[in-house]
């Protein structure tokens, strides 16, 4: 993966955020305007982006970021990555695959990023669940407990996937929501067979468990009063948001439970449909999967 910031004298930036804009192209500007959420492009970006890399926070973040990903680990993220793309690939042959990768220092902004054709790697965001600045930050738990590199490869793949399939569907009621999101997580299976879905999902042990035992009261919960064809976001936002829990159905219960239990349905629609590939399966729609799923947990 390439650094996708150069830790710079201020006078000697403009110059190196030429060649950048040379290198990286729209991912650059992304970069800028999206990521670090700076404005119109002129000379006070050039400033506050000197700024931002002569501060001495984000050096002291820079220098644990290589602390965290050393030769060893990028060359395991990038053979790991390397090989799950070739599996999306084969599942999904349509589908373009990135054709670089970029690890850079997001400000706390962001984990994943897409642009065009290239896959950034927020690393500040994967510097391990006890990381001081995502105390200082006030992060709560639920959230960097996924913030090392176990999640990286996984959470990356499942970016680029959201970035090559969202614009394909109508996610105009809930089972739209649970079948598109099942059926990334089902192409992530394909590129990431020995992954375990806990790491794809970023749920723990006991809600993995919860998941387990209670799979025929949640998919009864969503049956229930029409609410798979439910279009009131401000009903689905608890079933499908992430959080500690879904404040819906219970505290025990994992967030983004809609996402989990679309994973299940169409892993039920695809075993008992073997001849529908992967890619027939992305563009089949949420109602005639439910209804040939036969999903009954």
């Amino acid at each position: 993966m390439d650094e996708g910031i150069f830790f710079t004298k201020p006078d000697a930036f403009k110059q190196e955020a030429k060649k950048m804009k040379t290198k990286y192209g729209n991912f650059y500007n992304s970069f800028i305007f999206d990521v670090l959420n700076h404005g119109e492009e002129h000379d006070s970006v050039y400033k506050a982006m000197a700024l931002f890399v002569q501060d001495a926070d984000m050096k002291q973040v820079f220098n644990q970021s290589r602390k965290v990903f050393t030769n060893e680990v990028i060359s395991g993220i990038e053979n790991q990555l390397s090989d799950g793309l070739k599996h999306l690939k084969y599942h999904l042959p349509q589908t373009v695959l990135p054709k670089q990768y970029v690890s850079f220092i997001s400000g706390f902004n962001y984990n994943i990023t897409t642009m065009d054709s290239t896959l950034g790697i927020g690393i500040d965001m994967y510097l391990g669940s006890d990381n001081k600045y995502y105390q200082m930050l006030q992060y709560p738990k639920y959230k960097t407990r996924c913030m090392n590199t176990n999640y990286v490869v996984s959470d990356a793949i499942k970016g680029w996937l959201i970035h090559c399939y969202d614009k394909n569907e109508q996610l105009n009621n809930l089972l739209n929501h649970m079948i598109f999101y099942g059926k990334l997580y089902y192409a992530l299976d394909a590129a990431l067979p020995d992954v375990e879905d806990s790491i794809k999902i970023q749920y723990n042990t006991l809600q993995m468990k919860y998941c387990k035992n209670y799979q025929k009261n949640l998919w009864a919960y969503f049956t229930q009063q029409n609410r798979l064809y439910n279009n009131d976001l401000k009903e689905l936002a608890p079933l499908i948001s992430d959080g500690p829990f879904t404040s819906a159905i219970s505290k025990e219960c994992p967030p983004r439970i809609a996402m989990y239990i679309g994973w299940q349905v169409v892993r039920a629609y695809m075993n008992k449909n073997a001849d529908v590939t992967v890619e027939k399966l992305m563009n089949t729609d949420a109602q005639t999967i439910l209804s040939k799923s036969k999903y009954k947990p």
